[in-house]
């Protein structure tokens, strides 16, 4: 589905991010592996997806800093002629109710999810722009559009990134680029898996499915928006949530 594209992949040493990279190779993308701090889980992802006939790089950058994102991208445009697909996944967490919230705990969010969001895409639509093609895809987050108690600063990032999506995808349409986000529900993951059986029993009751999701079923929706069958389809946020957000 992917064959000759170039693919970006933010945040993608782990979890989410590490599945739409081995998907994306999986479809003959050629995948570059984002990652901020973990070094060998990155390059783990980028030796499965090479022993599994795939290609893939990792490249460390923190999306967080304007200055190292614009490197990035200009490296990959230099070495692989060209970016067809960016997916703002990385981000990061740290809840806290509000009268515990510190000042430091909600700039470090938005300057990870919110601001690195904007980051990439700043420096991403000019390259698409000159391709006359593209497909930007951002992960926002059921929160984004819901709320949660104890994640206001993430809840904001994640509907900042749903209003920066919507916002672009006007601008970019006319140019054959199209911007998209998805919504994941509660994923299971890493951090999901060490929840207490009563919180998993909780969670559950406010799903219709009567499940969680697992990272393939974000990785196969963004892997549908990157696709040429999702050419007409911009500026919408899908919710991957199995009926939590009804």
């Amino acid at each position: 589905m992917l064959s000759n594209k170039v693919a970006i992949v933010t945040g993608a040493s782990r979890g989410i991010g590490a599945k739409v990279a081995k998907t994306f190779a999986e479809n003959n993308a050629v995948v570059i592996v984002n990652y901020a701090g973990s070094k060998e889980k990155a390059e783990n992802v980028v030796d499965e997806i090479i022993k599994s006939g795939g290609k893939a790089e990792a490249y460390k950058c923190n999306v967080a800093s304007f200055d190292e994102v614009k490197e990035m991208m200009e490296y990959v445009v230099k070495t692989y002629g060209r970016i067809d697909i960016l997916v703002n996944n990385a981000g990061i967490t740290k809840d806290n109710l509000l009268l515990r919230m510190s000042e430091q705990e909600f700039d470090d969010v938005i300057d990870v999810n919110l601001k690195g969001t904007f980051n990439c895409m700043k420096n991403v639509t000019r390259q698409m722009m000159r391709q006359k093609n593209g497909r930007i895809i951002n992960m926002s987050s059921v929160v984004g559009v819901h709320g949660n108690a104890g994640q206001l600063n993430y809840s904001a990032s994640k509907a900042g990134i749903i209003g920066m999506t919507k916002s672009l995808a006007k601008e970019m349409a006319s140019r054959n680029i199209t911007v998209n986000a998805i919504a994941p529900g509660f994923i299971e993951t890493d951090m999901t898996g060490q929840l207490d059986e009563n919180v998993k029993k909780q969670i559950l009751s406010g799903i219709p499915a009567n499940c969680l999701g697992n990272v393939n079923d974000i990785a196969q929706t963004a892997l549908f928006l990157a696709s040429d069958g999702a050419r007409y389809i911009t500026g919408q946020v899908i919710g991957v949530d199995g009926g939590m957000g009804i």
